[in-house]
């Protein structure tokens, strides 16, 4: 894992641990959806478009931009003049991809019913801002102590978009380790979120981990208990070392495996849930799922 992601992992945790001090609603009636920065951004586009000689993205996008654009900024945006040679280089996406940002309004009703049926999981949810802004090319969402950001211009498909949202809502509410994760620990947190994001949107978007995963299942299970205490997640989480075929992320197979598990087992699901937003042994839960028993002795 490089030392980007590695601090990335950490920044992300540190704000995640300052949600409780926040008031967030409890009602998802009250929920924003905020789309005035994606807006913004195309007013800055238009003008770059003009004269690419002029780098307005600082001055029309990111300074007046709301919470969502300032922490997309940090380590995404990065910066003006990093946004600025991004456009740049990826111009033709970006134009490709307007015409989705510029729809993205209509998905609100389907991603608020995400949370209707979340309130019904996990009555003590709450309901952060959601802000869909523009970025770098290189994150389709995150969640920090403003709430839920989306990063528009990843979103080639917004039909997919309410299971977007619902897999942030999930990190928005999980309890995370007090140190840097585990693979073990950081792919439940990933595959809990891919898990109960399915139970409340009817969908997953990782079709290509879960095939492979489910096609090399005994390989990747022995491979996964050898690892899973290290903090290195090169070939399952976030990128590969390109020594086979296997696709990104196969550690959020392996949490919604878990995960899945554990909930099944389950008699009280709604503990369930509780208890899959909350988990303070991993260990422990892993053993109670079952999942990898077969493997472990």
């Amino acid at each position: 894992m490089s030392n980007f992601f590695k601090l990335t992992t950490l920044f992300i945790i540190i704000s995640i641990r300052s949600y409780a001090q926040n008031n967030f609603t409890l009602s998802p009636d009250s929920a924003k959806f905020v789309t005035s920065d994606i807006d913004n951004f195309w007013k800055a586009f238009d003008d770059f478009e003009k004269d690419s000689t002029v780098n307005n993205f600082g001055t029309k996008y990111i300074a007046i931009g709301s919470a969502g654009v300032k922490g997309f900024t940090e380590n995404r945006i990065q910066s003006a003049e990093h946004l600025y040679a991004v456009v740049k280089k990826h111009k033709a996406d970006y134009v490709k991809v307007r015409p989705n940002t510029l729809r993205i309004k209509e998905k609100e009703k389907q991603c608020r019913s995400t949370f209707y049926a979340f309130k019904y999981l996990y009555p003590k949810a709450k309901f952060p801002p959601v802000y869909f802004v523009v970025g770098a090319y290189n994150s389709g969402g995150t969640s920090n102590s403003a709430g839920l950001i989306i990063g528009a211009e990843k979103q080639t498909d917004i039909d997919g978009l309410p299971y977007i949202v619902a897999h942030e809502l999930i990190h928005f509410q999980q309890t995370w380790p007090s140190n840097e994760p585990t693979l073990l620990q950081q792919s439940i947190l990933e595959g809990s979120a891919d898990f109960i994001g399915g139970l409340i949107s009817g969908s997953n978007i990782n079709a290509e981990a879960n095939n492979y995963g489910n096609k090399h299942e005994e390989q990747l299970c022995r491979e996964f208990i050898e690892k899973m205490d290290k903090t290195e997640y090169n070939d399952w989480l976030y990128g590969t070392s390109k020594k086979d075929d296997r696709p990104n992320d196969l550690g959020y197979w392996m949490g919604y495996r878990i995960t899945a598990a554990y909930y099944k087992k389950a008699t009280d699901k709604k503990q369930a849930i509780d208890d899959i937003l909350n988990v303070k042994d991993y260990h422990d839960f892993l053993k109670k799922s079952g999942c990898l028993d077969k493997y472990l002795h």
